[in-house]
C-alpha cells in the first residue's frame, strides 16, 4: 500500500464487487421506497458518501466520466430534499 492510500480505500479496493452492488442496491431501494424524512435523510447519507468517493476518485477519471457522474449526483440529492420536503 502507498502513503497516499488510506486503509478504507484498500479495504474497499479488495472487496467484492457483486456485494457491493447488491448493497448498494438494498440501500437506494430502502432509501427511495421509505416515505418522508428517513427516506429523504437516507437519500441524502448515501448521496454523501458518494460525494465523499467522487472527491477521492476525481483526479483519475475522464472528463465525460466527471460530467454523468455529477449529473447523477444531483439527481440524487434533489430526489433526497424532495423527499424532506
Amino acid at each position: 500500500m502507498q502513503r497516499t492510500q488510506r486503509p478504507l480505500l484498500a479495504r474497499l479496493a479488495g472487496a467484492n464487487p457483486t456485494s457491493v452492488f447488491l448493497l448498494t442496491l438494498v440501500v437506494v431501494l430502502v432509501a427511495f421506497f421509505t416515505p418522508g424524512v428517513l427516506g429523504g435523510l437516507l437519500t441524502l447519507a448515501l448521496a454523501a458518501a458518494l460525494i465523499a468517493l467522487l472527491a477521492t476518485t476525481w483526479p483519475v477519471q475522464a472528463p465525460q466520466t466527471r460530467v454523468i457522474r455529477l449529473l447523477m449526483l444531483t439527481l440524487l440529492v434533489t430526489v433526497g430534499l424532495a423527499k424532506l420536503l
